[in-house]
C-alpha cells in the first residue's frame, strides 16, 4: 500500500470520527507528499480548511507545523 493511499485512509477515518488532531496530522502528511509531487494547489486546498477549523491550540506543535507547511505552499 502506498503512502498516498494510507494518508488518504487515515484522513477519511479521522474525519469520520471527528478526531480533529488526527485529521490534521493526516492532512499534513498528505500535503507534504503532494508538495513533493508538485501538487501544490491540491496540497493547499486540502490543508487550509483543516487548519481553519481550529479555534484554539494555535501554539501546539501540530498547528505550528501545519501553518509552516501552508506558508511553504503559498
Amino acid at each position: 500500500m502506498n503512502a498516498e493511499l494510507q494518508f488518504g485512509q487515515a484522513l477519511t477515518l479521522a474525519t469520520a470520527q471527528s478526531a480533529r488532531i488526527w485529521e490534521l496530522r493526516a492532512a499534513k502528511g498528505l500535503a507534504r507528499l503532494w508538495r513533493e509531487a508538485g501538487k501544490v494547489g491540491e496540497a493547499r486546498a486540502l490543508l487550509a480548511p483543516v487548519l481553519g477549523s481550529f479555534t484554539e491550540g494555535f501554539d501546539t506543535r501540530d498547528l505550528i507545523e501545519g501553518r509552516a507547511i501552508l506558508d511553504e505552499l503559498a
